[in-house]
């Protein structure tokens, strides 16, 4: 199982209280507050939900959510990072999200797992700073067994020194993961800057040298699961298709006996700050600049004003519908990124204004850009208005979020793990709906001063002289038609609604030499305003609504999605549509979003992304010639080339009215759906761009290999080739099956994942895939809207240490080949096709994925995804399987992709073919040592000019 960490920000949290069991004797449904309490009435949580505390300690809340079928199980434990009081032992509560999934003596990993798959389950966990949440979401009939195995790991955790071992080094490659994105080294350098003696000095993956260190800390291991892992410091959350009389009674049938601890925290606290502080990170490789700058804020008690009148006065100030931000995102174009973030916090934390600057030598101007903005905020009060826009749109957002069992189950734990209370999220709510103008200006005055900043810059190029003096905030104080559509509709009770205008125009359309144009056009058309309105005047009307409008390209497709509550579904279909059919096309705008839309490929995928780098690569390379063979974001000459005109000329021909497919779902009345259609009819006249043909992919004579050569830590790699199925090919169900149980997305119980993860220790996980997954790095399942002609089999290798990639490959390459060549059993076709015919339901769970599928689903000519999934399993073998595999896949001829530091020895393993040797810091089984001898044996036949060797500035630049 992957375990995803929110090592920098989790975004809400609350001072910890334990409440005494004596005083919750009997469960009771949640007790709504005393009428006489201001803002009583305008609970944002709209379930009942029944809470009962266990003589233990234990909490459990059930929240019965009408959504029908799913049951989503959270488990906050009340351990992060800030618990890790010892020198020395930072990163175990983030390493223990790791641990939990290694199995006791009643449920060893693999039978752990396989009652998992059974329930057709997704099932992750995260660390922050103050918690560690552990969640599953599955079929309803499932919730007996759930609660049955998660009782016995949280009681009977079990690891030998060998796993120990092996999952530090697996921890220790997650954080070289990580170690390519800039602004995580620069949040290190200013946590470590800002904080003397608090546990937040360190991030939630700990301190490097901890890390390192970890194969040597087994004992201490078992001290810090043995203090937290504790039922008066645990909640269990049940959401969903759920009775709560029942669902109690069998957490007390499995949980009462766990024994509480008597540990007691002794966090130390942080001294008073002492002096602004200024901090530098040089970074290695060329990179945008970031300019932040961060003070002291307070702990998060939900009763109390302090925390959420920083935090909203930050967001008013710096937000995207704020003055600043117009001024050097869009006007002035110096910044493309500008961002605020003050996470709640169980004991005071830091609240962060930063922003990523185009050029170097405007660091300075940016910087004093924005503590000039701090000083305005000491100064001057916001306005109500402004105000009253905020509080609508922060309470219409959460309400637009919570369309589904899993996001309202995920929402509930960021706020109970504080008071272990279902109260807590509407208490909060409550006190931001009390805030006035000068509770924010208190607040700003009280915590954004002088001797607690701390700006800390990164670069790869010099900075201004001049930015590493300080300033005093003083310094900056202010002196005194009807045209027929057929709309898809998804009826619902939720208050959400949710529109996609799906377009038949996506890279592969994208003329030669003009690669980029489409995502460019896309972008243009959502984010730069329209005819009446600059975008800023569109975020700021949209603002107290929480609606959006934003957009997605990919090969054969541009879609743009409509998010708003009913309630504003007038206003904002005429703030948003504009945008669409009349679209402003400004000189600035274009400039903004064509730098911004560069910097994603040369910067954001390149730079600082190897995975997804690979990734994009393999792609490329497989269907090279073709209109698949470019990125969408396109290449850097053909970003470079594009001027307005032709922005203005391919939206002219591809956003036509008879171009688009509507779907719409949730509380939707007909009012709604002829005024989407009356708007809709003012795009322009025509049938849209001429149709693509089907790109033929090149088949791969043998292993063909491309070594992008980048200065990284890790070495990522990605294999495959071209595949004719996509889901109207009879062989799609075949072949999802395949994947599944060879590599599923971020699935621990799969087998690459298992033998190159869980066995060894190498990475950080190993997928399969069929379909097209971008962004796979940052999200469970795909985005909808992703439709293409032709498609790529293809496996992703996570990173490996250098000196294992050419081990990983063979590793990869061998169990794809018994794949092949064997097929898959009777028993493991059998489990793998449960599992789907349940997860079939959870990968399309929310608002959006429904819409988006039902609209594939039309693009295609399929029926709807979850009834043929479910109907094409249903009728499915294990020899249709294994027959599919024959016909489709290969395990020798490949394209292979491997972005590493040092190509020209790589090149000269893999033609040499010489033994690739793997180091374990754990002992193994003999028979895992042996099998790596003959895997490391294993010929490949790579042929030396089948290698080419690719520095990794010029990977798209034509």
């Amino acid at each position: 199982m992957s375990k995803s960490t929110l090592s920098q920000s989790c975004s809400r949290t609350l001072l910890a209280t334990l409440i005494p069991a004596l005083l919750w004797a009997a469960p009771s449904a949640y007790a709504a507050p005393d009428q006489t309490a201001p803002g009583a009435s305008a609970d944002v949580l709209p379930f009942k939900a029944t809470e009962k505390t266990l003589a233990n300690g234990l909490k459990v809340i059930v929240v019965p959510t009408g959504f029908p079928n799913l049951v989503s199980v959270h488990i906050p434990v009340q351990t992060g990072s800030r618990n890790e009081v010892e020198p020395g032992k930072s990163g175990f509560a983030h390493f223990f999200e790791h641990m939990m999934f290694r199995g006791t003596p009643t449920y060893p990993p693999e039978k752990y797992q396989e009652v998992i798959t059974k329930a057709g389950a997704r099932q992750n966990a995260y660390t922050s700073d103050d918690l560690t949440n552990y969640y599953t979401t599955f079929a309803k009939q499932d919730l007996d067994t759930v609660l049955k195995v998660e009782a016995d790991r949280f009681q009977h955790l079990a690891y030998p020194v060998a796993a120990f071992k092996t999952e530090s080094r697996a921890v220790l490659g997650e954080y070289n993961k990580n170690s390519a994105n800039p602004m995580s080294k620069l949040f290190e350098v200013q946590r470590d800057a800002a904080y003397t003696t608090h546990t937040y000095k360190h991030t939630t993956m700990g301190f490097l040298k901890d890390i390192e260190d970890m194969p040597n800390q087994y004992d201490y291991s078992k001290v810090f699961f043995d203090r937290w892992y504790r039922p008066e410091k645990t909640t269990i959350i049940i959401a969903g298709d759920v009775e709560p009389a029942k669902a109690i009674a069998m957490v007390e049938k499995y949980w009462a006996k766990w024994q509480r601890g008597t540990f007691q925290s002794n966090v130390p606290v942080e001294p008073a700050p002492r002096g602004a502080q200024y901090r530098h990170v040089a970074w290695q490789t060329p990179t945008l600049p970031l300019v932040t700058v961060t003070y002291r804020a307070p702990a998060f008690i939900a009763q109390q004003k302090e925390q959420a009148a920083l935090s909203m006065a930050l967001s008013l100030s710096f937000g995207r519908t704020s003055p600043l931000f117009k001024r050097l995102v869009q006007d002035e174009q110096k910044v493309d990124q500008l961002f605020d973030n003050t996470p709640n916090r169980v004991d005071p934390t830091l609240a962060t204004i930063g922003a990523r600057v185009k050029k170097a030598g405007d660091a300075l101007y940016v910087r004093d850009a924005i503590l000039q903005t701090v000083a305005s905020l000491r100064d001057e009060p916001v306005g109500s208005d402004e105000l009253a826009a905020a509080k609508s749109a922060q309470k219409y957002g959460l309400i637009r979020s919570l369309d589904n069992t899993e996001a309202i189950a995920a929402t509930l734990a960021s706020y109970v793990h504080f008071e272990r209370s279902y109260g807590t999220l509407n208490a909060y709510y409550r006190v931001i709906d009390s805030l006035t103008p000068a509770d924010l200006q208190a607040a700003a005055r009280k915590y954004l001063i002088d001797d607690s900043m701390v700006v800390t810059t990164l670069s790869h190029d010099a900075l201004p002289k001049g930015i590493e003096t300080l300033p005093k905030l003083a310094t900056f104080a202010p002196a005194a038609s009807t045209v027929k559509f057929d709309v898809l509709v998804q009826k619902s009770a939720l208050p959400q609604i949710r529109f996609k205008l799906l377009f038949a125009a996506g890279s592969a359309h994208d003329p030669k030499g003009k690669e980029g144009l489409s995502a460019l056009t896309a972008a243009m058309v959502a984010s730069s305003g329209s005819r009446e309105r600059k975008i800023d005047e569109v975020t700021r009307a949209l603002f107290p609504m929480a609606g959006s409008f934003a957009e997605q390209t990919d090969k054969e497709m541009t879609t743009f999605t409509g998010t708003i509550h009913k309630d504003n579904w007038d206003a904002f279909l005429g703030i948003a549509m504009p945008l669409l059919v009349d679209p402003g096309f400004r000189e600035d705008d274009f400039r903004r979003l064509k730098d911004a839309q560069r910097n994603a490929l040369v910067l954001d995928l390149k730079d600082n992304n190897e995975e997804e780098f690979g990734k994009e690569r393999l792609q490329a390379n497989v269907f090279a010639g073709t209109g698949y063979g470019h990125p969408v974001l396109g290449t850097v000459a053909g970003i470079d080339a594009i001027t307005l005109d032709d922005v203005k000329a391919f939206y002219r021909q591809a956003y036509t009215r008879d171009a688009v497919r509507v779907g719409i779902s949730g509380a939707v009345s007909e009012p709604m759906i002829a005024s989407l259609k009356t708007a809709l009819a003012r795009l322009p006249e025509g049938a849209g761009l001429p149709a693509t043909s089907v790109p033929k992919g090149r088949m791969p004579n043998g292993l063909e290999v491309e070594i992008i050569e980048k200065n990284t830590r890790a070495t990522a790699m990605s294999f495959g080739l071209p595949l004719e199925v996509t889901r109207k090919h009879p062989d799609f169900a075949a072949l999802w099956l395949a994947k599944t149980w060879l590599g599923e997305h971020r699935s621990s119980s799969a087998q690459l994942y298992q033998r190159i993860r869980e066995e060894r220790g190498m990475n950080y996980g190993d997928y399969a895939y069929i379909e097209a997954f971008p962004r796979g790095m940052f999200q469970f399942f795909p985005n909808p809207n992703l439709g293409r002609k032709a498609q790529l089999f293809e496996v992703w290798i996570r990173p490996v240490a250098p000196q294992n990639g050419h081990f990983a490959l063979r590793l990869a390459l061998a169990e794809l080949g018994k794949m092949v060549d064997n097929g898959i059993s009777q028993a493991d076709f059998a489990t793998t096709r449960d599992y789907l015919m349940k997860n079939v339901f959870v990968m399309t769970a929310t608002q959006d994925q429904r819409l988006g599928y039902a609209l594939d689903s039309q693009w295609y000519g399929t029926p709807e995804f979850t009834a043929m999934m479910r109907t094409a399993l249903s009728k499915l073998t294990a020899a249709d399987v294994n027959a599919a595999l024959k016909k489709h896949l290969s395990a020798h001829n490949l394209s292979v992709v491997i972005i590493t530091r040092d190509a020209a020895a790589l090149k000269a393993a893999l033609v040499s073919d010489a033994f690739s040797a793997i180091k374990y810091d754990a002992t193994k089984p003999q028979a895992l040592l042996d099998e790596d001898q003959q895997i490391g044996s294993m010929k490949l036949n790579i042929k030396p000019e089948a290698v080419t060797i690719t520095p990794a500035a010029q990977v798209f630049a034509q």
